[in-house]
């Protein structure tokens, strides 16, 4: 039986009450409480997935199983809002002023989890397909990510849930709604340097060991030459000196210590372990040099990937130009995703709102862009089940 129209679910107020809901890392806030109500509600099985402290939700209407499982991966987690002061409008209010929505999350992501909540939902009630919908939604997408998305999958393989293909929520586009869609993100890496040298006076800098120059000194090694020119479906890599310190309070001490940190983008030429070993060898060489000795500390994000360009992203590509006139570029480039996490469990890509205004203060977005969202997210699902 279809239902009629006016029975659709409203991804705008369905946002702005996700908005409502103050859920900033690592605090649940009552979005996945709301979520699990209404999809509970639709007929999808719902289960609290939750780990190390983090909130975590998977709903599934159809059967375990099945042949054909679509997936959608979100989360309704947000960053901190700043200085609340300097915000136009409540950053928790979900206020909808001249077609435009208010707060935190407005963007990054409660809008791209309501849109296809909504579009799931609506088509699962009008047109029961044959197969599984899915939805894993964390509430740790913008924290350490350990017990999030990742603690999703770790559940979904005990229980022998699978999603077949994944859509990523996040928003991808940078300028109008359409140009953009995700079929891969670059490997990032941290590493934090410690130097130990020898502390002396700064006018006898012969007796001391300067950590200082040491890092001065291997910092401009490793940006001394591109990492890359880039690959077939990725940008060069980059390197990104983020904190030299020594905590030194006087101007006539040379340190025993000093630090510094670079953050590594990275695609797919290379991997965390071929970069950390390529680190490592530079530590070494400044060592042997100046007598300073490293120490570094590593700790790998994600690694590069791609999901090679094929049916599935034609498919979300053709939902995407059908609702907005607009053939979106088939992209790697941004920051990392849980799609990150979510490609070794199956072929994933990502399409969502235009997110200008993500992590800001006054962050929004305009009503018609999740309504065609949502359309879109229908447009797919009715092709992926077709």
């Amino acid at each position: 039986m279809t239902h009629p129209r006016t029975e659709s679910l409203d991804p705008v107020q369905l946002t702005a009450d996700l908005i409502r809901c103050n859920s900033v890392t690592p605090a649940e806030g009552g979005a996945l409480v709301l979520l699990e109500g209404l999809l509970t509600q639709a007929g999808f099985t719902c289960t609290r997935v939750d780990r190390g402290g983090i909130a975590n939700l998977y709903a599934r209407w159809g059967a375990k199983g099945a042949n054909r499982s679509f997936g959608f991966n979100g989360h309704t987690d947000v960053v901190p809002v700043g200085d609340a002061a300097a915000w136009t409008h409540d950053p928790f209010g979900g206020e909808i002023i001249d077609g435009i929505l208010w707060g935190r999350g407005a963007t990054d992501m409660k809008s791209g989890v309501a849109a296809f909540a909504a579009a799931a939902v609506d088509f699962v009630r009008q047109t029961p397909p044959d197969g599984a919908i899915i939805l894993a939604i964390t509430g740790d997408e913008e924290g350490d990510a350990e017990h999030g998305t990742v603690a999703l999958l770790d559940w979904m393989a005990a229980e022998g849930e699978r999603m077949t293909h994944c859509l990523v929520g996040e928003p991808t586009c940078p300028n109008e709604m359409g140009e953009m869609m995700k079929i891969g993100r670059r490997g990032s890496m941290t590493c934090w340097f410690t130097a130990t040298g020898v502390q002396g006076h700064s006018a006898y800098p012969h007796r001391a060991r300067n950590p200082m120059s040491a890092l001065v000194r291997l910092l401009a090694r490793l940006e001394e030459k591109p990492l890359d020119e880039g690959s077939a479906h990725f940008d060069a890599s980059t390197l990104a000196i983020t904190t030299i310190d020594c905590g030194n309070p006087a101007n006539n001490v040379i340190p025993a210590k000093g630090s510094a940190t670079v953050n590594i983008r990275f695609n797919d030429l290379h991997s965390g372990a071929s970069l950390s070993d390529w680190l490592r060898g530079h530590a070494a060489a400044v060592e042997a040099e100046t007598g300073v000795r490293f120490d570094l500390r590593i700790q790998i994000s994600g690694e590069s990937f791609v999901t090679p360009p094929g049916a599935f992203s034609d498919m979300i590509a053709r939902a995407v130009e059908a609702e907005t006139g607009r053939r979106p570029e088939l992209s790697t480039s941004g920051g990392t995703s849980d799609a990150r996490f979510v490609k070794d469990h199956c072929p994933v890509v990502e399409f969502g709102l235009v997110g200008k205004t993500m992590h800001q203060v006054d962050e929004r977005i305009e009503v018609e862009q999740i309504e065609q969202l949502k359309a879109i997210y229908t447009r797919i699902l009715q092709d992926y089940f077709a």
